[in-house]
């Protein structure tokens, strides 16, 4: 079951949506975001650690965030609210951060969270929702840091992004990390949630869709982000944002 809901949110760069499934997905996060289980219980995996959510419970994620669900206990509901990227991004910078990705109901430190989320459940005016968003943007820079990834596995990440629209052979990755690929792709796994393959399918098909939102056509894309094909290119598209780049750009 795939149920989700676009909430109206009355400031422009933010959005919001409320969404129901029972089936478990990984995905790589492409905003700062925070979301909140409603209803449901779910294990799932991020930031190194396998952790356990229960209603009320505030998820904070990043760009770059790796979240792999691991077991629901029947249909979970969520509200997820995507905040503005660089004001986010700058706060973090200046902020005094400390790594988190949940924080239980009633830890004091989820409060703007809550408040946000609630703000907009209730169609709050843009004053009220822009007052919520900073509150909660300035929370994300203390509670939020990236994982401490090795310097192999960072040095991985870089040249993965730098090469995207390449074709990237894994003894290249590992001579760029100074690692050998056997011990690499180990520690890639363990350290980022996910091996370096699907890692750069997911960064392709995130740049995939900003090709989109610039006007790109569909039928242009599968070269700029280093797919062989459109049939590749949709088949993963299709698989990791649930419809074909083609229906994607006419929703924009």
């Amino acid at each position: 079951m795939e149920r989700s809901t676009e909430l109206p949110v009355a400031m422009p760069g933010v959005r919001a949506v409320r969404a129901t499934t029972d089936s478990l997905h990984t995905k790589l996060k492409e905003s700062y975001c925070v979301g909140r289980l409603d209803r449901g219980d779910l294990e799932w995996w991020g930031g190194g650690k396998v952790w356990r959510s229960a209603p009320g419970c505030i998820m904070v994620k990043q760009p770059g965030d790796v979240h792999r669900d691991l077991a629901r206990n029947g249909p979970t509901t969520f509200t997820v609210i995507t905040l503005p990227t660089d004001d986010a991004a700058r706060m973090q910078r200046e902020g005094r951060a400390v790594a988190l990705s949940q924080l239980d109901p009633h830890d004091d430190r989820a409060a703007p969270f809550h408040r946000l989320i609630d703000a907009i459940s209730a169609g709050g005016d843009r004053l009220s929702i822009e007052v919520a968003v900073a509150e909660a943007i300035s929370a994300l820079a203390v509670i939020s840091n990236p994982p401490a990834y090795s310097r192999p596995v960072r040095r991985a990440k870089e040249y993965l992004r730098a090469h995207l629209a390449d074709s990237i052979k894994l003894d290249d990755l590992a001579a760029h990390a100074e690692l050998d690929k056997f011990h690499l792709c180990r520690a890639f796994r363990t350290q980022v949630g996910m091996p370096p393959h699907a890692y750069l399918t997911h960064l392709r098909i995130a740049r995939a869709k900003e090709l989109l939102l610039r006007g790109v056509r569909a039928s242009d894309l599968a070269p700029l982000v280093g797919l062989y094909d459109q049939a590749q290119l949709t088949r993963h598209f299709r698989r990791l944002v649930g419809t074909t780049p083609a229906r994607y750009r006419s929703r924009i």
